[in-house]
């Protein structure tokens, strides 16, 4: 809530606390920017950060891999391909489409879904979960590697506008989006909650779970449905986040020094809210008219971060 408030008063121009109240309630200089720009970048950040924690949360979980992320099986890719399709292949007619349906948000759905879809049929058919990650990879690396080919056809211009998208913007989501947003992070998040047996039952490996009655293919269709929906929400509206859904789990299980998901989905969704509100607060540069790019903040952030967390832990790692 702190850090929230001070996204709210820090940036290009400093906002007093007086008038951050006054701004939020009256009509005065400040409300355009309270109301239409920071809070919407702030609850934005907030659930984004929530959504890609708990994504990563479930995946590290599901493959028993510390260093699995939310976009480990390709959904990211996927929704880069839809959007490389359209700003690259595209060309002005796709341009037309953006400005006038927001198409960049409905080609990002498209493509994660078809992406998602392909894992989820994978996971029928693949009942090793090893396997099923290589698979997702696999997928992942072949969509990346049509986007590389549209980028090598592609005009100079609608390549910039691409590496922009890939940037991340916590700006994007309007107050008039912001329902919709909250109802899918927010949904699939509190659905999680519902598969917190299974996921502590699948830390003991498929066939100790399937002895505690879990029904194992069920509980990974699921989980990754989750994950996955999870991950190609937040990318659709505020393109690939980088680092918040792989540092953010590790964080939670440091602090509460548990494996239970019933205080490491909940502990890992605030961590994760909170890591991405302060990234943006720093990729806002308060006092300067100047705004980083959110995923280089939070690579800066995140990467030492996790390194540090894997050294710490090394030694239990080698151990499992």
């Amino acid at each position: 809530m702190l850090f929230a408030l001070l996204s709210l008063i820090l940036g290009s121009e400093i906002v007093a606390v007086n008038d951050l109240f006054s701004g939020l309630i009256e009509d005065n200089k400040y409300r355009f920017i309270l109301m239409e720009l920071r809070l919407p970048r702030v609850l934005t950040a907030v659930l984004a950060g929530a959504a890609l924690a708990v994504a990563g949360l479930l995946m590290q979980s599901f493959f028993r891999n510390p260093l699995a992320g939310p976009y480990i099986l390709g959904v990211s890719a996927g929704s880069g391909l839809g959007v490389a399709l359209l700003i690259l292949f595209g060309s002005s007619v796709g341009w037309k489409l953006v400005q006038m349906n927001n198409g960049v948000m409905l080609f990002s759905v498209l493509g994660a879904a078809g992406v998602l879809g392909i894992i989820l049929y994978l996971a029928k058919k693949i009942g090793n979960g090893a396997m099923l990650l290589i698979a997702g990879l696999m997928v992942g690396a072949f969509a990346s590697a049509v986007v590389s080919v549209l980028q090598f056809f592609a005009p100079s211009e609608s390549i910039k506008k691409y590496l922009l998208w890939t940037m991340g913007n916590l700006s994007a989501v309007e107050m008039s989006e912001m329902f919709l947003f909250a109802l899918l992070t927010l949904g699939f998040i509190a659905f999680s909650f519902f598969k917190i047996n299974p996921l502590n039952a699948l830390l003991l490996g498929d066939q100790a779970a399937q002895s505690l009655g879990v029904d194992v293919k069920k509980t990974r269709f699921t989980v990754i449905l989750i994950a996955g929906v999870l991950a190609g929400v937040v990318t659709a509206y505020c393109g690939p986040v980088a680092f918040i859904g792989l540092a953010a789990p590790h964080l939670s299980r440091l602090i509460a020094k548990t494996s239970d998901h019933r205080t490491l989905i909940p502990l890992s969704a605030l961590l994760g809210a909170l890591l991405l509100v302060v990234c943006d607060m720093v990729a806002q540069v308060p006092g300067f008219d100047l705004l980083l790019p959110i995923n280089a903040v939070t690579s800066l952030v995140g990467a030492p971060l996790v390194i540090s967390i894997i050294l710490n832990n090394r030694k239990t790692w080698l151990n499992e």
